[in-house]
């Protein structure tokens, strides 16, 4: 039942971050928005092509993981892909977004990824 658990919120927590990615990809002024640092106008467009591609990119390689490795690997991979929000955190704060979006959005999701990697590392 854990292993089943642990394994279908990775599986969530992969197709999200992808989903981020395609998103920041179709959409990138308003998913900067959404980050919690709104992208200036005319700013440069590869620094929200690079994040969309980046999150493309963490999501498709924890569903490899999931498919093909091992419940160890995945929980390493959750573990370490947790800094991305909190990271992400600190980086809303700094540059004056909202507390709400830099807690409530970046903040919850790494302690989400940190519960998952426990859950994967008990199973």
């Amino acid at each position: 039942m854990l292993s089943t658990i642990a394994y279908g919120l990775a599986v969530v927590l992969s197709l999200f971050c992808v989903l981020i990615g395609a998103r920041f990809l179709l959409a990138p002024q308003a998913s900067a928005a959404g980050y919690g640092v709104p992208a200036k106008p005319g700013g440069d467009a590869a620094y929200l092509t690079i994040k969309g591609v980046r999150d493309l990119t963490y999501g498709l390689l924890g569903l490899a993981l999931i498919a093909f490795a091992s419940a160890d690997a995945v929980a390493w991979y959750m573990l370490i892909v947790a800094i991305i929000p909190l990271a992400d955190t600190l980086i809303v704060l700094r540059h004056g977004g909202a507390k709400a979006v830099a807690f409530g959005i970046h903040f919850a999701t790494a302690v989400v990824i940190l519960l998952d990697a426990v859950l994967l590392f008990a199973r």
